[in-house]
């Protein structure tokens, strides 16, 4: 034993020395080649090919190689050189044990027949890889989770804050923060980054980000919106945080909210209704003390604005006031909101809170009905009698008013019925909304459409590049991300072309947000994955080239085995000692333990219901008879103690049943199920398949339990069988979908599948049993023995000469043809046929010796196949799951049904990545190496730009005009204008400091316009500041208002910063300009006096600016403003 532990000693070092080649195992007398780092994949979209011109060793792939030329970081150069070593060291050990092992199961594999036709269209491998070709690298930000894991807790919204230091999500169990300097920290053991979760709320609707206020307002589904403070002490993460402030805000789900350009909060419900929450009262919320919060709430709830209610009393009626507003937006440009229900839009002034426009998805404005009301005289009437009758309620509002009213809410509840009866299968329903930088609005659809608005709600243009539903669109700087339900992710420009594609995901991609230099997707499964904002550019071929050579670093090898046992009953039960013969005394020493049976319960009456059941999709939890071999099973398993049941599904008299021990349990999740019946027109369970699929370590394994057709001249039937099979098997959660959008997708893109099956696969429309990386068919395949009379059969098997009777075997036969099973892996049968016996009778003696004298065969079978294109391919990230057969025997002994049960072991080698320390590796590459620094540093660079003036002085009414030079001759540069708050002015004094509204909104006696746009190379983009006269502010209590006053902004200065930035970088540069109005015209003195924090704070970001001049709209800026130069 010694020698040989030194022999693979020597082998490991020699091979460090070796060139690449081929990943295989050589048994022969040379040293073999340890691995090989060729990556021979195909590729399309994106080039992972190393950039190294010399041969990669080993070695190699444990030094920084992000250095050029040979040299190296000297920053931290010791830690690496450690941590390198390390790493080597570790994988030495484990290569060693995996070494020593795969030696001693190599001796123990069983020989296999191979099946021909593998590999080539729809049974082609899954691509596989350290770095996926087919699509740029990605920050695994939260690796997709285990579904059972997050049962309850599904993360279904995204939102970043502005400052980019931490990313919100809103969960079913209440919100989560991740704080983003721990993004590329290597974190626990499992996973992801991680994140402070607050205290157990209703589930999470949506989510707004009010950076001026560092607040986070979410919307759920008990009607409360709650806030959250950012800048609250997160140190313990096993403690929940609290809300801040909690309202109850609707009778139903809040389902949208936003914050307007003025600072105030709008949120959006079920049945058309929008309410209002002004800053005003928001504001006195954040200052009242902590103990007085529970007073805040009661005045936040009666502060509400009901914009349903005013459009009602104005007598307008139309059609969106009755549907869910699913969506808010905030166009701070134009200073208008959208509104968005399934299929229409309406368009609100965000200052006047007055409905502007109604129209639908084709741009088609609806006519606002006015129902007369009384006239003047009347009117005037009916308020005389109802304030001298005190016996009457105190209402502002006539009884014909209230009755017409109570009629409309009616009408709308009748409306709303029939608007979700009529919206749920339409495919034109709207699924997004943004605005982009150049101030258009985008909305996609779940057809796929994308349509391009302007603020005035005009139909611009329209385009469509994807035929699946799109789910979520988000925009940075001159591009637009758009995921859709298929997983795919689209990067296009602002005209609509696209730029990039890839799948992103292996589920519908629900939302984005902008994150520290990466666009964040998450995913219907709850994972998130973080793309640069360059991408698809430069930065991937590096990124893809570097994770590639150093994936030894993040890959982690796990070994364990499987038990697979079929076994036709012929509608029997089996005794206790059997279940034992057959499965206890195997299930010792293995994890995993997959069960199919056939012919569980049978009979017309029994099949007819079960096809019914399976057209209705009720009662799939199986019959009496199933669940009696369920609970059989498991306890010859020792289930409770040892096993853990995952999960089963039956059709008809097929069922399949998987156990994995409880030390694995943790890693073993995503449990689906599936069914294909194949008997009479592929309508009933007679014969047919039941699949379970699972996720293992990240890895995907399904487990199909077949019955084809019997009869020995039925080969073609039997291989159409698994051709339907293996096309449409479709899996699914058999009960308790998450929610209804993850159902409707879900059976969408299962529709989307069965439809290509029915016809004909596409070159992208795979099946999903070919996704899977390995995949294990057991079952009673009724394939016969040709050429061969019943007592030569017998002849053959008394002698045990197997070896002729496999030539006669009808499924070795058309798996050679490549006709069935294509690629499939079995261990030779070294076992006696296991069909037909009479029932009890032990031995060989007990074939079939009845009238018919059935030719004995080996109908009952498992095989496999897992990712090896090549049987000497070993385990890697680029081939992640290895297997072979240790046992393949029936249970002769075994005697209660007219088949024999067979049982199969697989010893399974997987590969899978160590997510830390991959995202831990993917920062160190982001900030050392010097190709992607000087990418950075070129693409991310800051345009140069200067304003024309930064103080500017306005009267009542006046107009003052703002303009932005980009002084690049190249860059295109993005601005945004925002109100960073204001304060009083007492004798040519700052009297308070300035105190920013919701999102950095706008006081409402100002008017900025544009906020937002790009600035072409050499261009001059003009701002119109507006003085919009005194505000007269209504108190609303009960969302009717009380007391109104006219606001005094006399003195007022307001703070606006102009943000300018690149295309390309979430960095930017302000200017401050303050904005004062003033009555008197000998009042223009304004101090430029700036406070010693605000200086040492702003003076790397604020921007080169020209001579001060101050401006009126009577006072246009100078003619040569383009000559203007920086100081």
């Amino acid at each position: 034993m010694a020698a040989r532990n030194n022999h693979t000693v020597d082998d490991l070092f020699s091979s460090f020395n070796s060139p690449p080649a081929t990943p295989h195992l050589n048994y022969g007398t040379d040293p073999p080649n340890l691995i090989s780092f060729d990556d021979d994949l195909e590729q399309q979209d994106y080039d992972n090919t190393p950039t190294t011109s010399r041969p990669l060793m080993v070695f190699d792939r444990f030094y920084d190689s992000s250095s050029e030329d040979g040299s190296t970081n000297t920053t931290g150069g010791d830690n690496s050189l450690v941590n390198a070593a390390g790493n080597r060291l570790d994988y030495m050990m484990q290569y060693l044990d995996r070494k020593l092992l795969t030696e001693n199961e190599v001796k123990q594999a069983l020989p296999e027949f191979i099946g021909s036709g593998g590999g080539r269209g729809m049974f082609r491998l899954p691509v596989k890889a350290a770095v996926h070709p087919n699509r740029p690298p990605s920050l695994e930000f939260r690796p997709h989770p285990l579904r059972e894991t997050q049962i309850g807790c599904f993360v279904r919204v995204l939102e970043g804050a502005g400052d980019g230091r931490q990313l919100w999500g809103g969960c079913e169990s209440g919100v989560r923060v991740w704080d983003m300097k721990d993004m590329y920290c290597e974190g626990e053991e499992e996973r992801e980054v991680v994140f402070y979760e607050s205290v157990r709320t209703s589930p999470t609707l949506s989510l707004v980000v009010d950076d001026g206020n560092k607040a986070v307002w979410s919307g759920h589904k008990d009607g409360r919106i709650r806030c959250w403070r950012m800048d609250q002490c997160f140190d313990d993460y096993d403690v929940p945080f609290k809300p801040y402030i909690s309202w109850q805000a609707h009778r139903g789900p809040v389902l949208s909210l936003v914050i307007s350009s003025y600072g105030d909060l709008w949120s959006g419900s079920e049945g058309g209704a929008i309410t209002v929450w002004p800053w005003e009262t928001l504001e006195k919320a954040f200052l009242l003390p902590k103990e007085e919060k529970n007073l805040a709430s009661r005045d936040i709830e009666k502060s509400y604005i009901d914009l349903k209610n005013q459009v009602a009393a104005n007598g307008i009626s139309c059609s969106i006031l009755s549907a869910d507003v699913k969506y808010l937006l905030s166009d701070r440009s134009a200073a208008k909101v959208w509104s968005a229900g399934p299929l229409a839009f309406a368009l609100w002034d965000a200052y006047t809170r007055e409905l502007l426009k109604v129209f639908n998805i084709d741009g088609l404005a609806e006519n606002l009905t006015v129902i007369q009301d009384l006239t003047a005289e009347e009117e005037a009437k009916m308020k005389f009698a109802s304030n001298t009758k005190k016996d009457k309620l105190p209402s502002s509002m006539s009884f014909f008013q209230r009755s017409r009213n109570a009629l409309m809410g009616a009408a709308d509840a009748v409306l709303r019925v029939a608007a979700k009866g009529a919206y749920g299968d339409d495919s034109r329903r709207i699924e997004a909304l943004i605005t982009t930088a150049d101030g258009t609005i985008w909305t996609g659809s779940a057809s796929g459409l994308i349509v391009k608005w302007d603020a005035n709600g005009n139909r611009l243009q329209d385009f469509q590049h994807h035929p699946y539903a799109i789910r979520c669109l988000c925009t940075f700087g001159l591009r637009v991300w758009v995921g859709y339900a298929s997983g795919t992710l689209q990067v296009l420009d602002l005209d609509g072309n696209i730029l990039g594609e890839w799948v992103a995901h292996g589920s519908p991609i629900i939302d984005m947000a902008v994150g520290p230099g990466y666009i964040f997707t998450l995913a219907n499964d709850g994972g998130i994955r973080g793309w640069s904002i360059l991408t698809p550019g430069a930065l991937d071929k590096i990124f893809s080239s570097e994770l590639s050579d150093r994936e030894l670093l993040y890959t982690r090898l796990e070994n364990f085995k499987i038990l697979a046992g079929t076994w036709n009953v012929a509608q029997g039960r089996a005794t206790h000692d059997s279940l034992v013969s057959w499965l206890g005394s195997a299930a010792k020493d293995v994890d995993i333990v997959a069960v199919g049976l056939q012919e569980v319960e049978m009979g017309a009456g029994f099949l007819a219901m079960s096809a019914a059941r399976e057209t209705m999709q009720v009662g799939l939890e199986g019959s009496s008879a199933g669940q009696w071999w369920l609970d059989m099973i498991g306890r010859t398993l020792d289930e409770g103690s040892s096993f853990h049941r995952v999960g089963s599904r039956q059709l008809a008299g097929m069922l399949i049943g998987v156990w994995v021990r409880y030390n694995i349990r943790g890693h073993v999740g995503d449990i689906d199920v599936a069914a294909v019946p194949c008997g009479f027109g592929n309508a009933i369970g007679n014969k047919g398949a039941v699949g379970l699929r699972m996720r293992i370590y990240g890895r995907i394994i399904c487990f199909v339990n077949c019955h084809f057709a019997a009869h020995l001249e039925a080969v073609n039937r039997r291989n159409a069988d698994f051709d339907h099979v293996y096309k449409t098997m479709s899996f699914n959660r058999s009960s308790n979908l998450v929610n209804a959008s993850s159902a409707a997708v879900s059976s969408a893109i299962q529709t989307t599948r069965l439809e290509n099956a029915m016809g004909s696969l596409s070159v992208n429309e795979l099946p999903e049993l070919s996704e899977a990386d390995m995949i294990v068919f057991l079952g009673d395949f009724n394939y016969r023995l040709d050429d061969i009379s019943y007592d030569e059969a017998r002849d053959f098997i008394s002698q045990r000469s197997f070896d002729w009777l496999r030539e006669k075997d009808q499924l070795h036969i058309e798996m050679k043809a490549g006709t069935v099973f294509q690629g499939m892996r079995e261990a030779v049968i070294t076992f006696p046929p296991t069909y037909k016996f009479e029932r009890h009778q032990p031995g060989l003696a007990g074939y079939d010796s009845g009238e018919k004298k059935r030719i004995p065969a080996w109908c009952d079978r498992v095989l496999y196949r897992d990712n090896r294109p090549d049987s000497s391919d070993i385990c890697s990230l680029n081939c992640p799951v290895v297997s072979s057969v240790l046992q393949y025997e029936a249970c002769m002994d075994v005697t209660d049904s007219d088949h024999k049960p067979v049982r199969c072991i697989f010893s399974v080698e997987l590969a899978r990545v160590d997510e830390p320390k991959r995202r831990k590796l993917f920062g160190e590459i982001m900030t050392s190496n010097n190709k992607v620094r000087r990418i950075l540093e070129e693409e991310c660079k800051f345009p140069e730009a200067i304003l024309s003036t930064n103080n500017i002085i306005l009267q009542d009414n006046d107009t003052s005009v703002l303009r932005i030079t980009n002084k690049s001759g190249e860059d295109k540069a993005l601005f945004k204008v925002i109100c960073e708050g204001q304060c009083n002015i007492k004798d040519g004094k700052q009297a308070s400091s300035h105190h920013p509204r919701g999102s950095y909104g706008f006081p409402r006696w100002l008017e900025v316009k544009p906020t937002v746009g790009i600035i072409e190379p050499n261009h001059i983009v003009e701002i119109s500041v507006h003085h919009q006269g005194y505000e007269t502010l209504n108190e609303y209590v009960d969302g009717v208002p009380q007391n109104s006053w006219c606001e005094d902004v006399r003195g007022m200065e307001v703070m606006l910063v102009v943000e300018v930035r690149g295309s390309c970088t979430t960095e930017r540069k302000c200017h401050r300009v303050r904005v004062r109005h003033n009555q008197s015209l000998s009042d223009r003195h304004m101090p430029m006096e700036q406070r010693a924090d605000d200086s040492t704070r702003d003076h790397a970001s604020v921007l080169h600016r020209s001579d001060i001049r101050w401006l009126t709209g009577s006072r246009d800026v100078v003619d040569h403003i383009r000559d203007l130069h920086t100081p």
